[in-house]
Formats: C-alpha cells, sequence, structure tokens
C-alpha cells in the first residue's frame, strides 16, 4: 500500500516548489504530486489536482490554509 500525501482538511503549511511529478500508483489512476521545501526548511511531498498541477512550476508559492480542502497557488 503507498501513502495518500492527500493534504488533510486542518492542514496548514506554506512552501515553495523545488520539483513535480506524477505517477499511476495504483494502476489506474494518474495521481499528481509536489516536492515542497516549507518555510522552516524541511521538504515534503504533496498530492495535489491536475488543475492546479499543470498551472504550477518549480519555484512558485504553494500556501494550504486550515478549513481548506485544497492548496492554493501565491
Amino acid at each position: 500500500m503507498f501513502k495518500s500525501r492527500k493534504p488533510g482538511q486542518d492542514d496548514a503549511w506554506e512552501g515553495v516548489v523545488t520539483d513535480k511529478s506524477r505517477g499511476m500508483l495504483d494502476g489506474a489512476n494518474m495521481y499528481h504530486f509536489v516536492e515542497l521545501r516549507l518555510m522552516d526548511g524541511e521538504s515534503t511531498k504533496v498530492r495535489i489536482g491536475r488543475r492546479l498541477w499543470k498551472d504550477v512550476a518549480v519555484g512558485d508559492r504553494l500556501v494550504k490554509r486550515p478549513g481548506t480542502s485544497d492548496p492554493v497557488k501565491e
């Protein structure tokens, strides 16, 4: 089994995109990921929607606020 990496409803973070990737982890669905360097210097990999994945580039800033389901580009 694999880890979802989908942000939770109450998660909050902001970071800069350092890499983009996608893959068919279950053989049927395409999943889109970004690698982020968070403001505290830590790196993490997060699953995002296709529309946002197509819109972001390396160096863009993403913010996930508590109470929202998806991060937004700023």
